[in-house]
């Protein structure tokens, strides 16, 4: 598992970890952000900007539990910053704390610090180094291994802190396991790495680890205890100076806090303090055009006091800063070692991506409508900060084409446009005042004015009126337009996010026509069926009459034939 952890329902496609990683290290495609590992230097701003907390620090808490629970000799290499992160003014209570959570022993990372200072003087007073770099910050260091060759050379070849003060705790207890505890994610990777750091401890993790074994830090506890003066393991000495390195090491996590460890200043040198992730890679491009400079450099804007898991107390990093000084002007010296060798060796190393060709950027930058350099507008919103870039991380596989909001913004513009101004309703938008701020040429075609300025210049705004106060949508049946003479059907909705009201106008007017037409027809229709219906009576009703006359004669003329037939009977039978 990686250092960083996500919970992806969190995400929210906002890019803003992209736009602050100083290395571009994160993967933004498909709406969920992504630590891309191989091109990571941990430097934890990512967990600090995410606006939903979507990101969190992989935590060794319980692999360190269980190394306590095997009996063995684990000692703490304490960062001086725990005294603003634990609101401490010395470190017995921390040392006590700690003991009561397992550790056999803690002691504090200055003691490594004032032997990095040491070789610092050593390196510089040599007159090798054009420019010098610290050593202090993995973040930095990985950085410039993998970003920033051409200044590797810059680089001090000496183990930050931490690694000299494991080197100097191995001499001392050659049988203990070192833990490493402070306010750094990039010391995670630093120890594993390092080969005799057995895990590294966030001051977020052992608050946690405090708070779950019902631990109490109490200021008051063993204040002022002793310092051993000496150990049998590799003739540590307590120094009879208060000024010197050792005590003044615990400047280390503040801002400025290695220059201000150096008791004198070998010469030929400006002592310049550079830090955050927003001037790291200016200053190392700065560093390349000036000679003489020694650049004290940390990827923590507000220095290690300010780092990605200390623990945020009222007062920031100003406060901290306060602390810290507070803490180094009074606290007890620090053992000073004839340490062993803490030099090292930072060799370049490659993050494994892939150069595009010109062709290819070109063709990734032409599917975002950019075809000639006026078209990139290098807005950042992307995360990254040029065009060029983002195409690099498409090409890459980092990025998606869809990122780039300007493009997307005027392609879901121009569709919109082309769907609005080709639909066949009228469409007006207008705001909460009824002033019309959208309207297309069908709705301005159908209502007879080219530029409204509100929607009662178009027609009778009662049902507008009653959708804005309601906030519901409304509609009106048939309405007529005086000036043009067509009938519209017309609905309102109430658009809550934008403040504005969408209206809808559909031209009904062939329809009525029809219907009128119709119902013309129908009376029409009924009026001839009247008639005919009138004249058909009429004739029925002289026919019957016709009828009834003739059916009386015809009875009187058959009675008539009857009788003679019964007496032409009669006298034959005479």
């Amino acid at each position: 598992m990686f250092y960083l952890d996500f919970q992806k329902a969190d995400c929210k496609n906002c890019y803003k970890c992209l736009r602050s990683c100083p290395v571009k290290a994160i993967d933004a495609r498909d709406g969920q952000a992504k630590i891309i590992e191989s091109r990571c230097i941990l430097c934890g701003h990512c967990t600090q900007v995410c606006p939903q907390n979507a990101k969190s620090v992989h935590s060794d808490a319980q692999a360190i539990m269980k190394l306590l629970g095997k009996n063995k000799k684990v000692i703490a290499s304490v960062a001086p910053s725990f005294v603003s992160s634990f609101a401490l003014g010395d470190f017995e209570p921390f040392r006590a704390a700690l003991k009561a959570l397992g550790f056999y022993d803690a002691f504090e990372t200055s003691e490594g610090a004032a032997a990095v200072t040491a070789e610092y003087k050593k390196l510089l007073q040599s007159g090798k180094y054009e420019n010098f770099i610290t050593s202090a910050c993995p973040a930095v260091n990985r950085a410039i291994e993998m970003y920033h060759h051409d200044v590797l050379k810059y680089l001090a070849p000496v183990d930050s802190p931490m690694v000299a003060h494991a080197k100097i705790l191995k001499a001392r207890y050659p049988d203990a396991e070192i833990v490493f505890v402070g306010p750094c994610i990039a010391k995670k990777r630093e120890a594993k790495e390092s080969g005799i750091i057995a895990g590294a401890l966030t001051f977020e993790d052992l608050a946690e680890l405090l708070r779950s074994h019902d631990i109490e830090l109490d200021d008051r506890a063993a204040k002022g205890a002793a310092v051993e003066k000496e150990c049998a393991a590799c003739e540590c000495v307590l120094p009879t100076d208060n000024g010197g390195e050792s005590l003044r090491a615990k400047f280390y996590p503040i801002p400025r806090g290695i220059i201000k460890s150096f008791d004198s200043f070998p010469d030929g040198y400006e002592y310049i303090a550079v830090d955050g992730v927003a001037r790291l890679d200016q200053a190392l491009e700065d560093l390349l055009g000036v000679k003489g400079v020694f650049l004290e450099i940390n990827v923590c804007e507000g220095a290690c006091v300010n780092g990605p898991c200390a623990i945020k107390r009222a007062g920031g990093s100003v406060e901290a800063n306060v602390a810290v000084r507070g803490y180094t002007n009074s606290a007890p010296r620090d053992l000073v070692c004839a340490h062993p060798d803490i030099c090292a060796l930072h060799k370049p190393r490659e993050a494994g991506d892939r150069i595009p060709t010109e062709e290819e950027l070109a063709a990734v930058l032409a599917s975002t409508g950019k075809t000639k350099p006026s078209d990139e507008l290098n807005c950042g919103a992307c995360g990254y900060s040029t065009c060029r870039e983002k195409a690099w991380a498409v090409v890459n596989g980092y990025a998606a084409v869809d990122m780039c909001v300007p493009y997307m913004r005027e392609k879901a513009e121009s569709m919109g446009n082309v769907i609005i101004e080709n639909s066949p309703n009228g469409i007006i938008v207008c705001d909460g005042e009824l002033r019309i701020t959208e309207i297309n040429r069908r709705a301005q075609s159908m209502i007879g004015v080219n530029t409204p300025e509100y929607i009662f210049d178009c027609f009778d705004p009662t049902a507008v009126f009653k959708a804005a106060d309601s906030g519901k949508p409304a509609s009106v049946a048939k309405l007529r337009l005086d000036r043009t003479g067509k009938y519209v059907d017309v609905n309102i909705v109430p658009l809550a996010k934008e403040k504005a009201l969408l209206v809808v106008l559909t031209d009904v007017t062939d329809k009525v026509n029809y219907d009128e037409e119709l119902e013309k027809v129908k009376r029409g229709t009924l009026a001839v069926t009247d008639t005919v219906i009138e004249k058909q009576m009429r004739v029925a009703q002289e026919i019957a009459s016709l009828l009834g006359e003739t059916t009386a004669e015809t009875k009187v003329a058959l009675l008539k034939l009857k009788d003679a037939m019964l007496i032409g009977d009669a006298s034959k039978d005479k």
